[in-house]
């Protein structure tokens, strides 16, 4: 499992006193710190069309037709296609609401529940990173777009990589959010924490109860140190697995979690080298305190190897960097977008 369930938190005090630190690499090592006054200008809502000012929940699901399997999606937005790849178990409607809206200003966003998961049928074919990128590229098939900016989160990322190396002419950039480009140069989460997730996947197959304390180590390795010490309430009323993600079957869980373990276990040359020859602009975000899921030097290393890449890395932030930050990380998306299309 590479994300977690909503986090409980006071949003309106996070929004006044976050701060992030921001590296663009390689021209120039740049660090500076920001609040989230309008650094990447804020998002004016009465712009947005009809559509855009609702809520991603409350915007009807739709389905189409791909290969074995109907795939559920929802399409909003106006401008450059944005597909977005969800964290491990997640289904399309898991994104914080603010994320996909503020997108949607200026793209068209493209959200769907993977194969297996929420309202998309597993179908028949094997269950691996390589069926899973076909199953996009079907998709973007059957909504007659020829290309998107590709964005994932946490093996949604993952699955992004697989996307951009099978279908580079379906690609104008890529966004990897709390991530590895795997290989043998990939950091491995610590060993505790690898047997703390066996044992809860085990449970779920074998539907034995997960305890309150093993849920609340996920909570705390996901949130990080930073974020623990200034909401301490993030450790209190935390939800059940079932609650956390209703209508996740065990099977469906196994999937997911199988395929990023056999991803980022791979001992190969890793995606980056791969992803370098595509040169496809590529920013890179990741929360400081991400120690445990996919450790932050990974993002460090994605970095590295792909010459021209965008690194943010955000402060008092773990591996639940998606749920902690959602509008700002939607501004620095934003703004990504628009000055690599520019140039793209």
């Amino acid at each position: 499992m590479y994300s977690l369930p909503k986090i409980n938190g006071n949003k309106t005090l996070i929004f006044i006193i976050i701060f992030m630190f921001i590296m663009i690499i390689p021209t120039t090592a740049i660090m500076l710190t920001i609040t989230t006054n309008p650094v990447y200008g804020q998002q004016d809502k009465t712009s947005f069309n009809a559509t855009d000012s609702t809520n991603i929940q409350s915007i009807p699901a739709k389905k189409v037709q791909v290969g074995d399997i109907e795939i559920a999606y929802k399409m909003f937005g106006k401008g450059d296609p944005i597909l977005l790849f969800n964290g491990a178990s997640d289904g399309m409607d898991q994104w914080d609401p603010s994320f996909p809206m503020s997108l949607s200003s200026n793209h068209t966003v493209i959200a769907f529940d993977s194969r297996g998961l929420g309202n998309t049928t597993m179908g028949s074919k094997s269950y691996s990173m390589q069926q899973l990128a076909n199953d996009a590229a079907g998709l973007l098939d059957a909504l007659k777009l020829p290309k998107a900016n590709v964005m994932g989160y946490s093996l949604g990322s993952f699955i992004a990589q697989q996307f951009t190396m099978m279908y580079p002419d379906k690609v104008n950039s890529l966004v990897l959010v709390a991530s590895s480009c795997g290989g043998k140069d990939d950091t491995s989460k610590p060993p505790e924490f690898i047997k703390l997730q066996s044992e809860i996947v085990n449970k779920s197959l074998n539907n034995v109860s997960i305890s309150q304390e093993e849920m609340k180590e996920l909570v705390a390795a996901s949130v990080g140190a930073g974020w623990i010490k200034l909401y301490p309430e993030s450790l209190e009323n935390i939800p059940t697995m079932q609650q956390a993600k209703p209508g996740l079957s065990p099977e469906a869980m196994n999937n997911q979690n199988n395929v990023g373990r056999e991803w980022v276990a791979t001992n190969w040359n890793g995606a980056c080298d791969e992803l370098a020859k595509l040169d496809k602009p590529t920013l890179v975000i990741t929360g400081t305190d991400d120690n445990m899921y996919v450790p932050y030097v990974n993002s460090l290393k994605i970095v590295e190897k792909i010459p021209g890449a965008w690194l943010v890395q955000i402060k008092n932030a773990g591996h639940a960097v998606m749920d902690q930050y959602p509008e700002e990380i939607g501004k620095i998306l934003n703004t990504f977008l628009s000055t690599t299309a520019q140039t793209n």
